[in-house]
């Protein structure tokens, strides 16, 4: 695939080529990943089947994104030969606006990369004993030689072998592990007697939804893989479908959390379900195609990472600021050392951070906080301008960091403190109202 890269469009975008299969296949590969076996399951285990919210909201949120966002994001792009995100915001809002979040977003990303390589790390140091940089160096040579080499082109038809593969891994481990287990009443006899153990509609899953359900509505990532469609159809048709596959999906890491309790009720963690059930529950053919399976996803979760920091670095920053006159190839090239750049800082980050969840999860609230507001309100009205965006960007962070520093200083009450995502789109909306009101009366007054 990758001799088929002609220039930046390919490697950005596809060259605008994606059919609704492929769109299907790169959208539901993209946001299948750490987040959505590892952390999932871990919460299955821990918490029951309120973990369902976990995928479940990455599944409500797309379907806002393909009816809200997707049609109008990509007439622009195709109109004004969009590349990212920060295009857009620039094309919106202007150059402030477009600082301030490849800023903010950039460093932000790094650190969800990081929880990819560190959920592929910890497959290899259950089964092998090996410590963590040598899964997490593993899993990200893999991603940055392939993604290198062709970027979103070759990403889209590898993500749809990655695909195949973890499907038929889990439709093979899961009934197999329930029989090995005993059945299905054996499983449930397993389970924690935690009354919200079986309540899909627990507080904690309603925390989950409020956190990460609008990240997945204004993901850079998925609102540039969103170029890469064909025509507008292809995209929202090949959106809806994976979202439903999405909410699908949501149910296997929480039953692959519950599964796990009835070969080891005791996970000192419970980030290890996944190859708990695989390499306890399962003959070790299958299980190595279950590892298989996981190890697929999260890769082909993290080269989507990696195509953010990419083409953020090479179009956002370089293109923009340092070389406006820089010619496609010297842009191809500089995205290319982006990708290398990147997956060595995520792999860096992996010796800092030790969990999945908490990590994905202080990426999804920094993302939902400085862009849910600006990128939806922007598509939908065009009488806000900068001011209201940078009051929203400045708003949504502030609050989200005041709120999380109070609960760990036990100021407010964890319930609180859980929602500080939340809150912080609240504070976000509240200030781009506020600011638009304002600039309404005063432009009135001036005119009088």
């Amino acid at each position: 695939m990758s001799r088929r890269v002609q220039g930046s469009g390919s490697f950005f975008v596809a060259d605008r080529s994606l059919g609704t299969g492929l769109v299907f296949s790169t959208f539901l590969a993209a946001n299948i990943g750490a987040g959505s076996i590892i952390a999932a399951s871990e919460l299955g285990y821990e918490a029951g089947l309120s973990a369902w919210w976990y995928v479940g909201s990455a599944g409500i949120g797309q379907i806002v994104f393909a009816f809200f966002v997707a049609p109008r994001i990509w007439r622009a792009g195709k109109k004004n030969d969009l590349y990212t995100a920060g295009d857009y915001l620039e094309l919106r809002y202007g150059n402030p606006v477009r600082a301030m979040i490849v800023s903010i977003l950039w460093l932000g990303t790094l650190a969800i990369l990081a929880a990819q390589l560190i959920a592929m790390s910890q497959i290899l140091e259950w089964v092998l004993g090996t410590p963590r940089w040598v899964g997490a160096a593993l899993g990200a040579t893999i991603m940055i030689i392939y993604f290198t080499a062709g970027g979103l082109l070759t990403t889209a038809w590898v993500n749809l072998v990655q695909l195949v593969v973890l499907i038929v891994g889990f439709l093979v481990a899961i009934p197999i592990a329930v029989g090995n287990a005993g059945g299905i009443q054996a499983v449930l006899g397993a389970a924690p007697t935690n009354p919200d153990f079986m309540d899909p509609l627990a507080i904690g899953g309603i925390i989950m939804f409020v956190i990460l359900m609008p990240s997945f509505v204004v993901s850079p990532g998925l609102v540039q893989m969103g170029y890469s469609a064909r025509d507008e159809r292809s995209l929202k048709k090949g959106v809806i479908l994976q979202a439903l596959a999405l909410l699908a999906f949501a149910f296997v890491p929480v039953s692959v959390g519950i599964i796990a309790h009835s070969f080891d009720p005791d996970l000192s963690n419970g980030a290890y379900a996944v190859p708990t059930m695989l390499t306890l529950g399962l003959p070790p053919l299958l299980g190595a195609l279950g590892l298989a399976a996981v190890f697929s996803a999260e890769v082909s979760s993290a080269d989507t990472v990696l195509f953010m920091l990419s083409t953020s670095l090479s179009q956002d920053i370089y293109k923009r600021y340092v070389a406006p006159d820089a010619t496609d190839k010297d842009v191809l090239r500089v995205a290319r050392f982006a990708a290398i750049l990147g997956g060595m800082g995520g792999l860096g980050l992996t010796l800092h951070f030790d969990s999945v969840l908490d990590t994905i999860t202080i990426f999804y609230a920094i993302m939902s906080v400085s862009l849910f507001v600006p990128l939806l309100a922007g598509l939908h009205t065009r009488r806000a301008g900068v001011p209201e965006a940078i009051a929203a960007i400045g708003a949504g962070v502030t609050t989200l960091v005041t709120v999380s520093l109070a609960g760990e200083t036990e100021m407010v009450s964890s319930t609180v403190a859980k929602g500080a995502t939340g809150i912080g789109i609240l504070a976000s909306g509240t200030a781009f109202v506020l600011v638009l009101i304002i600039r309404h009366f005063h432009t009135k007054l001036r005119t009088e």
